[in-house]
């Protein structure tokens, strides 16, 4: 994942015109009152000048090659700040760390999570390094100014690392915050197959969430059956179209008319995953797909009219 540790143009600007302690001492406002030796760097400040400045009282080693400015008392931000600037660009803040960060519980303990995409050398005293070269921009989100796993991949990383229980109450916690998005992990487990944890993370789900469970093998039954019943082609249920680099499983799949049909089973929609759905819709568009959403209500009281839309659309097909 690509992302560096720039310095914004106004602290640039802050630099070229009030020197560097007005820029330094702006960076780290910005950064829970931290900073790294490479945004030093950007300032003309070299490691002999940070050693000097470290004994003179003006920077604090956190850990190697970031300080604390000023002071060295820090906010909980400011710890995982530290953590995520040690481990190079790219890392984030991830399991225990980030499900703290994100409010769901789960704990912390002494050590910090941290995800980097590239290895970094020595270990850090006080940090969970976790190497993971896969890491990509959809895991990457941010909260209180701190980059972290998003929601859905602190859940999966989770439930690699804690027992069912505690993984169910951060599933929970996140749902009661507004922060579950059902579309997001069904997204992101189809793509990590294989990955440790994917498995515990579903059952956890369909035991906090049975009926949705349910609801969605019945739905998949029901269409299965429309289709049999109108003599439809029998679709591809849950299959997998890859388009730059992007996996998508959707509901149901005629791959000869390039013909999706995705159904609402009753999963956790948020508005987020409303828009995501959109852009997915169009990025199908463009490479030729078709994709029809109907309800639970219209599959189970307008069979007729869904086979009828179904049909029309792969007769245009040929």
């Amino acid at each position: 994942m690509a992302r560096e540790w720039t310095i914004p143009p106004e602290i640039q600007t802050l630099f070229a015109t009030r020197g560097i302690d007005a820029a330094i001492a702006a960076l780290a406002e910005r950064q829970h009152g931290v900073l790294s030796l490479p945004q030093l760097r950007r300032f003309g400040l070299g490691t002999s000048g940070a050693r000097e400045r470290v004994r003179t009282g003006r920077l604090h080693r956190v850990h190697q090659g970031v300080y604390a400015v000023g002071h060295p008392l820090l906010t909980a931000e400011g710890r995982w700040m530290a953590a995520v600037l040690a481990c190079a660009d790219g890392a984030l803040l991830s399991h225990r760390s980030a499900a703290a960060l994100w409010g769901l519980g789960a704990g912390g303990g002494p050590l910090l999570d941290v995800t980097a995409a590239r290895r970094v050398g020595r270990g850090r005293a006080g940090i969970r390094v976790h190497w993971r070269p896969a890491v990509c921009a959809a895991d990457a989100g941010s909260c209180r100014g701190v980059p972290c796993t998003t929601v859905a991949r602190t859940l999966l990383d989770l439930a690699a690392v804690l027992r069912p229980a505690k993984l169910e109450r951060a599933i929970d916690t996140a749902e009661q915050l507004r922060l579950y998005d059902g579309r997001a992990i069904d997204e992101l487990l189809a793509q990590a197959r294989g990955e440790r944890g994917t498995r515990t993370l579903r059952e956890a789900i369909e035991r906090l969430d049975p009926i949705s469970a349910q609801t969605r093998s019945e739905i998949e039954r029901l269409m299965l059956a429309l289709c049999r019943t109108h003599s439809l082609p029998q679709p591809v249920v849950n299959g997998w179209i890859q388009l730059d680099g992007i996996g998508f499983e959707p509901d149901f799949l005629w791959p000869q008319a390039r013909l999706i049909v995705e159904t609402d089973g009753g999963t956790h929609r948020t508005r987020k995953a409303f828009e995501a759905d959109r852009r997915r819709d169009q990025l199908l568009a463009a490479a030729g797909y078709t994709t029809l959403r109907f309800t639970w209500l219209q599959v189970t009281t307008e069979p007729e009219r869904v086979a009828r839309t179904i049909k029309a659309v792969l007769k245009a097909f040929g």
